[in-house]
């Protein structure tokens, strides 16, 4: 019989579930795609009854449950926490306490209660593995590598927040680690606060935001903030953060610091900003590069794997492949806490003996990340017809051909096929798209589809065999999680960025790609082969021909604040919604013209948060 180990992972953020049968993850999902709360952190029901689905099988049918972090030790962390920040801490530790004695040090009570209440058969056994074990797994496990260097780096598991790992065959050893309160992936967390972004969202947005900013605080932060040791190694300076004492991240020392309050939310961006998202930035390029030189000197290996929501950060992966520490650099697509679920499910696999089978392939064991629900033809269909929307049916090679002609002339598509994506980034299956020359696809996008701000860059996906002609790509990039440099022959002798500055250098253009290239020439590269996904490999294919270029504006289907699209009627709302021209869901084509007026009883933009 196969085996089948059901992962989870819950209650802090992006809660997701996983099936791995037989050592090979066969469905992934978050639960924010099936309940439509963004970065939603409940008990991952929807997602486990998918999963099971999707293999045909009840909790009868799973040999084990893995849950992705161990909750008592990290309640013994809150304890030493609170106890070490008294009398300070005493505020957030009364509103905390509560919840932690009524439930979270119980955790793995609550998910058996949670999975018996599905109906769906007895509940196995349940095994806890610690977070950065679970990302460990998650990284090196499906990666296309017999054995490498894995790096774990996020805020904080229960007590690691940066860990080396050398995994080799199916063994999968710690090597070192580095404990909270210092932690990389917070530092980064209280500039994303201290900038006005949303703390576990908004890291990315700090990101896109430093190519406008110099990086006039680095020092300034190395000295007063953080102490790097030439291994990668370092210690925060507590007196500037609060998040050990209260609920925030920063406060007056923070303030003191860096010349004046912290910026509002959705108040207005300043030099200050740009300058402080660039310094930080650079900061932890430095800090990971460090720790990448310290990773080949230990474990001796030429192949890195990586996860951690840290490892999400593009930028400092490019830096990273661009250094040439390693030969091979490879990012777990899912390498936030969601990922969690299925390292965990890995780990537990390879403890009973599973193989990693894909490795004969030379190939990793993502399955593209297309580890998500799907929809035939016959269910889209009854969709549409249900509800009177017109539309065009036609074959996967007419319908890339036509997409591919809608493009070319300026329209912007939504793109819904195959099984949907698992991990924060829209990699073909459910992806709004657009013609990279356009010069001003970038601005549409951003203010009139997907209702963002301006200064937020689009990812390019380009044919893996055209890569090298139009960006600086040292290896393939299927995941969208490294950023590097828009290829010379592609950019523009008018470039003028030297004479402006701030939010005005979106005005530039500075490659014949211009709605894919950031400001300081870089891009978040996509490299789409046929094996990975064939629809999305097709409808590229059809765009060369058309236009002579392989590359295609890629963001993820839906609006700012809202889960990537999962549904064809999520789908249909998103377009009807937005500026989108054109629909291509399954081997239907909707065309906007056509389309009843779209009503709805309320302001759909009340209902969903800003991020």
């Amino acid at each position: 019989m196969p085996d089948l180990i059901l992962g989870i992972a819950a209650y802090y953020h992006d809660s997701a579930a996983a099936l791995i049968v037989d050592g090979v993850p066969v469905a992934a999902a978050q639960e924010e795609r099936f309940s439509r709360i963004r970065h939603d952190s409940a008990f991952p029901a929807k997602a486990i009854r998918y999963c099971l689905d999707e293999a045909g099988a009840t909790l009868d049918d799973v040999s084990a449950i893995a849950y992705y972090e161990d909750p008592q030790l990290k309640w013994r962390r809150v304890l030493t926490t609170f106890a070490g920040a008294a009398p300070n801490g005493f505020p957030s530790f009364r509103d905390t306490l509560p919840e932690w004695l009524k439930w979270k040090r119980r955790t793995t009570d609550v998910v058996r209660d949670e999975l018996a209440a599905l109906g769906l058969g007895r509940v196995p056994e349940l095994h806890v593995r610690r977070h950065h074990e679970s990302h460990a797994a998650s990284a090196f496990y499906p990666s296309p590598y017999e054995s490498a260097a894995v790096l774990c780096i996020d805020g904080v598991g229960e007590w690691a927040t940066t860990t080396l790992w050398h995994g080799r065959g199916t063994r999968l050893d710690a090597v070192s680690e580095i404990r909270f309160p210092h932690s990389l992936g917070l530092l980064y967390s209280a500039f994303t606060y201290f900038c006005g972004f949303k703390v576990d969202s908004g890291e990315y947005k700090l990101m896109g935001l430093a190519p406008y900013g110099k990086p006039r605080y680095a020092q300034l932060i190395r000295e007063k903030l953080i102490d790097i040791k030439p291994d990668g190694s370092f210690r925060l300076n507590m007196e500037y953060f609060e998040y050990l004492r209260g609920q925030v991240m920063t406060g007056r020392g923070f303030e003191q610091l860096f010349g004046g309050p912290r910026r509002r939310p959705e108040g207005q961006l300043t030099e200050r900003e740009f300058d402080l998202a660039a310094s930080v930035q650079q900061v932890t390029e430095e800090v990971v590069l460090l720790l990448a030189k310290h990773a080949r000197k230990v474990t001796g290996e030429s192949k890195l794997v990586m996860a951690g929501g840290v490892a999400l950060n593009c930028v400092s992966n490019g830096k990273v492949i661009n250094a040439g520490i390693f030969d091979e650099v490879w990012v777990q697509p899912a390498a936030g806490d969601a990922g969690g679920a299925l390292g965990a499910a890995l780990a537990v696999a390879s403890d009973r003996g599973a193989r990693r089978s894909h490795l004969g392939n030379g190939t990793d064991g993502m399955s593209g990340s297309l580890l998500g629900p799907e929809f035939s033809d016959e269910e889209i269909a009854a969709y549409l017809d249900g509800e009177n929307i017109p539309y065009t049916r036609l074959t996967p090679e007419e319908l890339a051909r036509q997409t591919a002609v809608e493009l070319a002339q300026g329209k912007i598509v939504g793109w819904f096929q195959g099984r949907m994506e698992f991990g924060p980034r829209a990699l073909g299956a459910r992806s709004i798209i657009g013609d990279p020359r356009d010069p001003v696809m970038q601005s549409a996008m951003n203010l009139k589809i997907k209702f963002r701000e301006s200064f937020r860059p689009f990812a390019p996906s380009v044919l893996a065999e055209d890569a090298k002609e139009y960006f600086d790509l040292h290896q393939e990039s299927p995941y969208m999680l490294v950023v590097t440099g828009v290829s010379p022959a592609q950019r523009l002798e008018t470039d003028q960025s030297a004479d402006v500055s701030g939010l005005d250098l979106l005005k530039v253009q500075r490659s014949t790609i211009p709605a894919v290239t950031h400001v300081d020439h870089s891009a978040r590269v996509q490299t789409v082969t046929p094996e990975r996904n064939a629809p999305y490999h097709r409808l590229l294919t059809q765009f060369k021909e058309q236009t002579g270029c392989p590359v295609l504006v890629n963001t993820s289907f839906n609006v700012r604040g809202e889960p990537i699209v999962a549904s064809p009627a999520e789908a249909y709302a998103c377009f009807m919604r937005t500026n989108i021209d054109r629909l291509a869901v399954g081997n239907f084509l909707l065309r906007k013209e056509d389309q009843p007026v779209w009503q709805e009883e309320t302001d759909w933009r009340d209902e969903i948060p800003l991020d």
